[in-house]
């Protein structure tokens, strides 16, 4: 049996799409393909997983120039040179301090935007270090409050899920610039979430 899968991926300037043919295993490849997919979630940032960010030809061919690393590992497969590599060593746990971060990353993704670069942040999967770092980013230099800028990130890259203790963060990071939280943490059948989760979540039972 073949499957057919059109894969849209949403960026400010449109719609990219990439058409694949393949026998047996096709849903796991489709799926495969949104994680390492590219997203562009302005036109000077982009968020995709450490696969996405290992193609030097796929990255300049979207105009980019700083890589910032949210993982513990390194690029060794092919020459980066020419791009300006920030590394961010944080495991994916709730414990980790990806806080101690935020206004670092947060300066450098403004300074490569005024000297007229392009950013993309990476984690492993491009789910949770790497979303979190781009949510500070929004709502410290592009004044976003923290429910706004997840709704933009989660419409260019709809698998995104910082983990809860990344939420913590946020929320804490939120409440002391703007003085009051947009996203609240809340009890629900799983634990705690926050409350744009809500919806996800509520047929969810704990196994």
């Amino acid at each position: 049996m073949v499957a057919v899968f059109l894969y849209f991926c949403k960026q400010t300037s449109g719609f990219n799409f990439t058409l694949f043919i393949f026998p047996g295993r096709g849903e796991a490849m489709f799926q495969r393909s949104r994680v390492h997919c590219l997203s562009e979630i302005t036109d000077f940032l982009f968020v995709t997983s450490f696969r996405g960010a290992d193609s030097p030809t796929a990255l300049r061919a979207k105009g980019i120039t700083c890589i910032i690393n949210a993982t513990c590992d390194k690029h060794t497969n092919h020459d980066m040179s020419g791009f300006d590599v920030i590394s961010i060593p944080v495991n994916d746990v709730p414990e980790a301090n990806l806080r101690q971060y935020f206004d670092v990353v947060a300066e450098k993704i403004r300074s490569v935007k005024k000297d007229g670069g392009k950013t993309v942040v990476h984690c492993h999967a491009g789910r949770s270090r790497s979303v979190t770092l781009v949510l500070a980013y929004l709502m410290r230099c592009e004044h976003m409050t923290l429910h706004d800028a997840y709704k933009l990130v989660k419409l260019r890259r709809e698998l995104v899920r910082p983990n809860i203790g990344f939420w913590i963060q946020l929320c804490h990071y939120e409440k002391k610039m703007y003085g009051k939280n947009s996203v609240q943490m809340i009890p629900s059948p799983i634990g705690t979430i926050p409350d744009v989760y809500s919806n996800e979540t509520k047929n969810m039972w704990p196994i």
